[in-house]
Formats: structure tokens, sequence, C-alpha cells
């Protein structure tokens, strides 16, 4: 398995020329084209043309390009579905995925084109996870975000800092993604000039199990890469597990003991996707 780093992705309008250009630029492990919030709804086809072009241009880096299509089901869906299906983006994100339907339906007008991101942001989304994850094989599914701003609003929430009014669903949205082998990531912080707010932000959604956040500000980049990104300790702890299972007396033991502590070898595969994204963090610096 291949675990590339996703510990900021920065929401972009696909309408604004300059900040694509920044972005190319920018530390983001992920940069995400929006047509669909951040675009006013006489700007969509200029968006979209947009958003294809700078695909196709590149000049990202290492930087994973997806794409923010308009709702299944809205006016502006399928032209959006079928100008990406043959950009070259690496996803297409889905706003307000319902159902594995809006999967299905994507799916169709994609072909064998990029892969799916589903934003989970309404009730019927959470009750519906199990079977939205279901469809992740047939549909090229491979991320869940948190659509924090619009749950809050469907269950009339009011999450505060410490967001723990909408804890319960940002947990169900980490189970279905782990249960089906995807990435999850957190939804996004409105706060854009308290930097301690929201390193806290992106602490406690790592604690929660989420693997990065989706930002709406350059600014919010580095405490999001600081907090999902391995530090030094959890670096070590990683080698030090990875290499008691490298000797000859772990060769056939399901658990070992490294350094006081009893490890299994369920702590040999986080410890392994540890250094893998520490690795790939590193070589592109």
């Amino acid at each position: 398995m291949t675990h590339r780093p996703r510990r900021s992705a920065l929401f972009l309008p696909a309408s604004n020329a300059r900040a694509i250009e920044k972005a190319r630029a920018l530390d983001a492990d992920v940069v995400i084209l929006d047509l669909e919030d951040a675009v006013a709804p006489d700007q969509k086809a200029t968006a979209r043309e947009a958003a294809v072009a700078a695909v196709r241009s590149g000049g990202f880096g290492h930087r994973e390009l997806v794409v923010r299509a308009n709702a299944i089901g809205t006016a502006e869906a399928e032209a959006d579905l079928a100008a990406l299906a043959g950009s070259g983006a690496a996803a297409v994100l889905l706003p307000k995925v319902d159902d594995p339907q809006a999967l299905h339906r994507a799916r169709a007008v994609l072909g064998k084109g990029p892969a799916l991101w589903a934003m989970i942001e309404t009730p019927r989304a959470i009750l519906d996870l199990p079977v939205i994850v279901a469809a992740a094989a047939a549909t090229g599914l491979a991320a869940l975000i948190a659509g924090t701003n619009d749950l809050a609003k469907e269950l009339r929430c009011r999450p505060f800092p410490d967001r723990a009014p909408l804890v319960p669903v940002l947990v169900q949205i980490v189970v279905a993604a782990r249960a089906a082998g995807l990435v999850a990531l957190d939804g996004v912080s409105n706060v854009l000039d308290d930097p301690a707010a929201v390193e806290a932000e992106c602490r406690q959604g790592r604690a929660l199990g989420y693997d990065g956040k989706t930002l709406i500000h350059p600014s919010q980049v580095a405490p999001a890469n600081a907090v999902f990104g391995p530090d030094e300790e959890e670096v070590r702890w990683a080698r030090a597990v990875a290499r008691a299972f490298d000797g000859a007396e772990a060769e056939d033991k399901g658990a070992i003991r490294v350094e006081g502590k009893m490890v299994e070898r369920l702590h040999l595969e986080e410890a392994r996707r540890t250094l893998a994204i520490h690795e790939a963090v590193t070589t592109r610096s």
C-alpha cells in the first residue's frame, strides 16, 4: 500500500487565477480547485474551463490536484464531470454525497478517469455511511471529507471552538473511512487570524483519527502540516518498532518487547505508515 501525505488540503476558487498560481508554490499536500461554493453561478462555466486548464498545464509538483465539482443533481454537475473525465486530475470531489447513487452517477460520466472523493455534510449522509463506503470498490471512492460547516447548519448545532456537538459525527466518518480503507480528512477551520486555534482544531482532528485537514487559507497550511505530520519522537519510535520486527528473533512472533512495551504486528503496520509519510515529506523538501 502506498501511503501518501494528505496533511493539508487547501480549497481554492477555480475562478481565481492568481490563487491557483500561488498554490503551485505552497507547501500544501493537496490543492482542491473549487467549482462549487466558492464560485458565483454566473462564473461556473468560466471556472470549469480554468480548472481544466490548470490541471492540464501542471506545475503543481508533489501536490495532489483535486477538483470539487458541483453536486450531483444540479445543472452544472454533469458538465463538470464530463470536462474532468480526461483532465488528468487526481480526483474529483463530490459535495453533498447522500447515497451511493451519487457515486455511481459520477463514475458513469467519469469512466475510468479520476478517483472520487466524497464530502459528508448532511444528516442523511451520516445515516447512510455504511452503504456509501460499501460502494467504494465499484465507484473508485478513495476519500471522505467531513463537511463540518454544512453539518453544523443541518444539525442546527453550535459547535463552538471545541466542536463538541460535532464530535459524534466526526467519529462516524472516520469509522466508515477506516472500514473501507479510505482516506479521512477533517473539515475546514473558519479561523483565519489565530494560528493557535487552527492548531488546536488540527490536534483534535488528529486525535479523532483523521489523516489531514481541509483548509480555506494558505496561513492554515503550516499548522496542519505540523500536527498531521509525524514528529521526531513518532519517527524514532516507528524506526525502533520496524527494526525490532526485522530481527530474526521476531520472525515467527506476533508480539515482541520493544523498549519495555509489548508491541504487536498491528503496531508494525502503523510504524511503516509513519515512516512512509515521513520519507515522502522529507525527500521532497
